[in-house]
């Protein structure tokens, strides 16, 4: 019998089972946007995730924190419950990706009642576990695997534009077009458009203004997973293929007007030698 799912999370506390300290956390990027009215959210602020409390699981509860820009969060859910909730979820997916393509992350969340809250590994060890803490959790593992996505794409862009930062001067005659310059530029400007706009990986999520004492946690996991620094790297890509194909563009442009001005100044001197030769003919009679 497949799990039921919930469209709320009824407790604020996530407890670890009896006889176990801790917990798993999947991040997955599933698709390029979830429709997460559909799924029951309203009323919500611009990047708010949809959190959703799994029953039925074969081992206990589970937890998914949804959000617009395609990524889901998971914690304490088996791989069989994921797997299903993504298929009940599916018609609200856009551009699902295959199993095989999805970004992921993982994270192991210890609980111990004493002691300094950090990273130990790959294990972030808590005193507590809230909802406003599994949310902190989330915002920063979504936003990697949405950074992992968009890394991997701008790299093959990027070994593709590559060649013209090089040597731009000798692009053209690699066969190089308008349309593909185009492509490239629209390809970098829609992927910053998903990075700034849709995932705001440069934002610290609103949870923080209500919660400012969860801004340690969320600050340190964000240097765990180096989220600055892939941003700005990523960021600076981004610019660099944006310039490359503009420039080409440019130059693209420059050289067809050069060669309208030399087909007309070609046709001005033809238009010459050829009155030159008539009036040479005439004198001659």
């Amino acid at each position: 019998m497949p799990p039921s799912f919930a469209t709320s999370v009824s407790t604020a506390v996530l407890l670890p089972r009896e006889g176990e300290s801790g917990f798993h956390v999947q991040a997955v990027l599933i698709g390029t946007g979830i429709d997460i009215k559909q799924l029951g959210a309203t009323d919500r602020s611009l990047g708010s995730p949809l959190v959703v409390e799994m029953l039925g699981s074969l081992t206990g509860s589970g937890i998914a924190v949804l959000y617009s820009y395609g990524a889901a969060v998971f914690f304490d859910a088996s791989p069989a419950t994921i797997t299903e909730y993504l298929r009940q979820i599916g018609p609200q997916i856009r551009q699902p990706m295959a199993t095989q393509d999805r970004d992921s992350e993982t994270l192991e969340v210890r609980v111990q009642l004493e002691g300094k809250e950090t990273m130990e590994g790959n294990a972030l060890l808590l005193n507590d576990v809230t909802l406003d803490k599994l949310q902190v959790i989330a915002d920063i593992m979504a936003k990697s695997v949405a950074l992992a996505h968009h890394e991997r794409a701008i790299e093959r862009q990027f070994e593709r534009v590559e060649p013209f930062a090089i040597n731009l001067d000798h692009w053209s005659r690699a066969g190089r077009t308008a349309k593909e310059l185009l492509q490239h530029l629209g390809t970098a400007l829609l992927a910053e458009h998903r990075v700034v706009g849709g995932a705001r990986i440069d934002d610290a999520p609103e949870l923080l203004w209500d919660h400012p004492e969860l801004e340690r946690l969320w600050a340190r996991l964000r240097d765990e997973f180096e989220i600055r620094e892939r941003f700005a790297a990523l960021h600076g890509k981004l610019n660099l293929i944006s310039r490359t194909a503009e420039t080409a563009l440019e130059l693209l442009q420059h050289r067809r007007s050069l060669r309208v001005e030399w087909a007309i100044v070609g046709l001005i001197v033809f238009e010459i030698a050829l009155t030159l030769v008539q009036w040479a003919l005439g004198v001659g009679h």
